[in-house]
C-alpha cells in the first residue's frame, strides 16, 4: 500500500492519552490495523487562439475517470457515484476526487505527453468515505481511496491536489518499471510521487518555482494541529512541530540520513533528501519547475534503464545522464542537478 500518511506518525498519535484527542487516537490505531487490498480512450478537443487571431483546433486525451463511495465501509470499490459525463454530487469528497483525477490527468499529458498513469489511457478510478474516520489516502495498485479522516488531527484527504497527485504518482512509477518500496528505493518512491504531487500543483495554479509553496498535504491537519502541511520539499523537517504529532522528523541531508526498520527502512522520513534535491535544481533553474527539473525527473523515470532497486547515487547519476543528454554536457540544467545532489550529499555513482 503507498498511502500518504506514514505509520510512524499514526503510532504516535494512536499512542495519545489526552481525553481531548481520544477519538484521534481510536481512529490513528484502526487505520493502522486495517488491512486494505493491494492490486495490481477517451478524446477531446482543445481550441487554442494565437496572437493573430487564428483558431487552432487539436485532440488530446481525455481522462476516463470513476468514483465510487465505500460508505463508511473498508470494501472495495464502494457504489459508483460519478463518473465522466455526470455532473456534479454535491459531496465535497466525490466531487474533489474527481477533480484532482482530472487535473492530474491533465498535467501529465501537457507537461510530458504521458496519457494517464501507464501512458495509454488507463482509467482513472477512486474511491471516497473509506472506512470510519480513516486517517489516510493511499493508492492499492489499481485506485485512489480516501478516507474522511478523524475531524481531530486530520480532516478529509480529497481537499489537497498535491495529495492526489502523490498517490496517482505511485501508479505512474509502477507503470514506468517500479521502485522497491524498501529502503532507499522506497524513500526515492516517495520522494517522486511528491515531486509529482507539488508539480501538478505548481502547473495547476501556473506558479513558478520561486512562488510555489513546495508543501505536500497542505490543508490535511485540523486547526488543532501546529504544522503547515505533511511534508516540505524545500525545507525537510519543518512541515510540522505539534505536541500530538511531534517534530517532522525528514531529514535533507545525508549527513542525517535516519537507519531505521520502521517504514519499509523509513521510505517517509528519507525521501526528504532527495526532495530536497529536486527544490533545490528547480529553484537553481527557475522558471517553471515542471518544465526543466520535472522533465529530467521523469525522464529519469520511465528511461526504462533504472532499476527497481536504485539507491539515491545511482537515481542521482541517472538523472545527471539525462540532464547532459536532454540539454548538452556543459548545460546549466546538467550543472545544476548535479549541484542539487552535491547539496544534499549524495554522491553520485560510477
Amino acid at each position: 500500500m503507498r498511502a500518504i500518511i506514514p505509520p510512524y506518525l499514526l503510532a504516535r498519535i494512536a499512542s495519545v492519552g489526552e481525553p481531548a484527542f481520544a477519538h484521534a487516537a481510536a481512529a490513528a490505531r484502526a487505520t493502522l490495523q486495517a488491512t486494505p487490498p493491494y492490486r495490481i480512450a477517451r478524446r477531446r478537443l482543445r481550441l487554442s487562439i494565437d496572437e493573430d487571431g487564428t483558431i487552432t483546433a487539436e485532440t488530446a486525451p481525455a481522462p476516463d475517470r470513476t468514483i465510487s463511495d465505500a460508505g463508511g465501509r473498508e470494501v472495495l470499490p464502494g457504489r459508483r457515484v460519478r463518473g465522466e459525463d455526470d455532473p456534479a454530487t454535491g459531496d465535497a469528497a466525490v466531487d474533489e476526487a474527481f477533480d484532482g483525477l482530472g487535473i492530474t490527468f491533465d498535467a501529465f499529458w501537457d507537461a510530458f505527453a504521458r496519457n494517464s498513469i501507464d501512458g495509454a489511457g488507463a482509467p482513472l478510478l477512486a474511491t471516497v468515505h473509506y472506512g470510519r474516520d480513516y486517517d489516510n489516502a493511499f493508492w492499492n495498485g489499481e485506485r485512489m481511496v480516501f478516507g474522511d479522516g478523524d475531524g481531530e488531527v486530520f480532516t478529509g484527504f480529497t481537499g489537497s491536489l498535491t495529495v492526489i497527485a502523490h498517490e496517482l504518482a505511485h501508479g505512474v512509477i509502477e507503470a514506468a518499471g517500479g521502485l522497491e518500496y524498501q529502503d532507499q528505493s522506497g524513500a526515492l518512491n516517495e520522494s517522486i510521487a511528491d515531486v509529482f504531487g507539488v508539480l501538478v500543483e505548481q502547473q495547476h495554479f501556473g506558479q513558478t518555482a520561486d512562488e510555489a509553496s513546495w508543501l505536500v498535504g497542505e490543508g490535511i491537519f485540523t486547526d488543532a494541529v501546529q504544522g503547515r502541511a505533511l511534508r516540505s520539499l524545500a525545507a525537510p523537517g519543518t512541515a510540522y512541530d505539534d505536541d500530538i504529532l511531534g517534530r517532522d522528523p525528514q531529514p535533507g541531508h545525508m549527513d542525517d540520513f535516519v537507519v531505521t526498520d520502521d517504514d519499509n527502512g523509513g521510505v517517509h522520513i528519507n525521501s526528504g533528501i532527495p526532495n530536497r534535491a529536486f527544490h533545490l535544481c528547480a529553484t537553481a533553474l527557475g522558471g517553471y519547475a515542471w518544465e526543466r527539473a520535472g522533465r529530467v525527473w521523469y525522464l529519469t523515470l520511465t528511461s526504462g534503464t533504472l532499476s527497481p532497486t536504485a539507491d539515491f547515487s545511482t537515481f542521482a547519476a541517472a538523472t545527471v545522464a539525462v540532464a547532459r543528454a536532454e540539454y548538452g554536457e556543459s548545460s546549466e540544467e546538467a550543472a545544476a542537478v548535479r549541484a542539487a545532489w552535491a547539496g544534499v550529499g549524495v554522491d553520485l555513482a560510477g
